[in-house]
């Protein structure tokens, strides 16, 4: 698949696929959550996923990276060939993330101060992503 296509199918994804989870208000957060509405998004999302973890020299599985103070993250799996990223930066988070299933992929990134994000991922094969920006 040409780059330009692979840049074009992400783009895609993350503007039409992409809803708002909270309203702005003062001392909150707002999420976007990111679901590939077709096969060639969902590997476009995957393949994004596993190159983030090839440049984070996280392992296959469950990955945490936390860069900031107060933070708190957990992953939990049951099935075969999942893979999740917890991503926190900033101070104060509270992340989780639980695949129930198989081959699945999901990415929880967390920016700012204080955000709280619990993701539960079921099914065989399903891939999304949650970004999450607090203040």
């Amino acid at each position: 698949m040409p780059r330009n296509t692979i840049i074009a199918s992400i783009a895609a994804a993350l503007i039409a696929t992409a809803t708002l989870d909270a309203p702005a208000q003062a001392g909150g957060q707002v999420a976007i959550d990111i679901k590939p509405q077709n096969a060639d998004q969902e590997k476009a999302m995957r393949a994004g996923l596993m190159i983030y973890g090839i440049v984070n020299q996280m392992q296959n599985g469950a990955n945490i990276k936390q860069n900031g103070f107060g933070n708190m993250a957990g992953i939990g799996q049951n099935g075969s060939g999942n893979y999740g990223v917890v991503h926190q930066q900033g101070n104060g988070h509270s992340g989780t993330l639980q695949q129930n299933g198989n081959d699945n992929a999901y990415g929880v990134f967390q920016f700012g101060e204080n955000t709280n994000t619990d993701v539960v991922q079921n099914g065989n094969g399903e891939t999304g992503a949650t970004v999450v920006i607090g203040w």
